[in-house]
């Protein structure tokens, strides 16, 4: 157990390659922030505490961290300030200031490395368990292209003696050295304080270079130890094209996992990170699921819907292109295609919404169906009720939003207005094109039509008149 250990995570870099505002570990993959992932990971691997280095943009991360880790309370998680931009041994540096009194070891590693798990970070802390005389265990990966990364420098007994840059790499032989750092270090507290304090800027950048307590161990008679890693370690982000490679590695990942768990996703679908979904529901192509959504055991999210912040009950059947964010779609409900569910929609058991209904703020009791073409604002419909193609909320008066009630079993009409406040009785009826501006009693019958008229034999005037007005108008030109 990893108690006693603090992650030091590293977050202070600018990321200008990411040519953005916004700090480069807020940039996010699969719904959440990049940071997240490793935070995340040290946490599941036991560590006691994490310290994440922050700096350029740091309030943007502070508040998110407070937000995702702090809500517990325990202190678990907290910040360090880099206040300059002096390399990674700086930064370093800044985390241990802040590494609580007992913590005995230290793990360090990078915030923007979003697909290292708990088990990466963890064996490395572990194997000085494995390796009590070594001072030092890191990990190690060998990769078909080791460009741009520091290479794994061995002394002629295979040991571990340096890290070096790829920047400072002096000779062929060593560029070809296809051993490489992915950047995860664990040792004793004391034992990396005194290498931090050793640092000095001799290379080609004039930083403070992590990797130089590697060295630092070497030169005291201590030793090294390696931990062989998975190739997924290094995949760090540093512009938009990782990020996008990231994103999709990180979402194939999530699917592969739902997919064994007894969820059929089809291909070409996404479900973010902190999505939820229960056994024998169906995600087809192109669905988009989002935030905190939940789909319940046997749903089926067809093609294209796209939810945010959704509890999708059991049973329940989303049509096509169905777009809903922070609503709830009780059992066996039916919506779609191309309905809107709009924020704080509540969509009853067994109720129906269909196609191009628009429903805000409105809750949809069982049975309920509103089949075609509506607007429901600001709304409550009862039990069983009928609410017509064409129908209206009339909710807002350019001030402020009012409600609409409508009873249970109540029939709407197709193309009425009910002008809210309004309240439509159990079981009354409201005619084809009403408008409604006082309250409708139970079982009662509302009208409001222009009494039709019919004029025999005058279409026959009209299209004459009307094509008359149109050579007129050409003869004009």
């Amino acid at each position: 157990m990893l108690e006693k250990t603090t992650a030091v995570i590293l977050a202070a870099g600018q990321g200008t390659r990411m040519k953005s505002a916004l700090p480069k570990v807020m940039h996010a993959i699969a719904g959440r922030p990049l940071i997240h992932y490793p935070v995340r990971a040290a946490l599941e691997a036991g560590c006691g505490e994490v310290v994440v280095v922050v700096g350029h943009g740091r309030e943007h991360v502070e508040a998110y961290l407070a937000k995702a880790f702090g809500a517990s309370g325990d202190g678990r998680v907290k910040t360090a300030v880099q206040k300059e931009q002096r390399g990674t041994g700086d930064a370093a540096k800044a985390g241990m200031d802040a590494v609580s009194a007992g913590a005995e070891r230290v793990l360090i590693f990078y915030g923007d490395v979003p697909l290292l798990s708990a088990d990466d970070v963890g064996a490395v802390a572990k194997k000085l368990d494995q390796e009590p005389t070594a001072a030092v265990a890191l990990a190690t990966c060998v990769v078909a292209d080791p460009t741009g990364y520091g290479r794994i420098m061995r002394g002629a007994n295979g040991d571990v003696v340096e890290i070096r840059e790829h920047k400072d790499l002096k000779t062929d032989a060593e560029r070809a050295i296809a051993e490489m750092n992915p950047g995860i270090y664990a040792a004793s507290r004391a034992f990396v304080d005194e290498a931090l304090r050793s640092l000095t800027p001799n290379n080609a950048q004039g930083e403070y270079y992590l990797t130089d307590i590697v060295s630092f161990a070497v030169a005291q008679g201590k030793r090294v130890v390696a931990v062989p890693s998975r190739e997924a370690v290094i995949d760090g982000v540093n512009d938009r094209s990782q990020l996008a490679a990231a994103d999709r590695a990180m979402v194939e990942r999530i699917v592969h996992a739902w997919r064994v768990s007894g969820v059929t996703v089809r291909d070409g679908a996404r479900i973010e990170d902190s999505v939820k979904v229960e056994r024998d529901a169906v995600i087809e192509s192109g669905v988009v699921l989002r935030g905190e959504t939940r789909i319940g055991e046997g749903a089926v999210v067809d093609v294209g819907c796209v939810l945010t912040d959704v509890d999708v009950g059991p049973g329940v059947l989303l049509r096509p292109y169905t777009v809903g964010q922070s609503s709830v779609v009780r059992a066996k409900a039916q919506i779609g295609p191309f309905s809107h569910l709009r924020p704080d929609s509540d969509i009853g058991e067994e109720a129906h919404v269909g196609n191009f209904v628009e429903t805000k703020k409105t809750k949809l009791e069982r049975g309920a169906k509103a089949n075609h073409l509506a607007y429901l604002g600001d709304g409550v419909v009862g039990e069983g009720a009928n609410v017509g193609a064409g129908t209206i909320f009339c909710n807002y008066d350019g001030f402020q939003k009012h409600t609409t009630r409508i009873g249970k079993n109540a029939f709407i009409g197709s193309d009425s207005q009910l002008v809210a406040p309004v309240t439509i009785g159990d079981g009354a009826y409201v005619g084809t094109g009403t408008t409604v501006t006082k309250d409708v009693p139970a079982d009662a019958l509302a009208l409001s039509r222009v009494r039709q008229e019919n004029k025999e034999g005058y279409a026959a005037k009209l299209r004459a008149r009307f094509k008359a007005a149109k050579e007129a108008a050409a003869a004009k030109k």
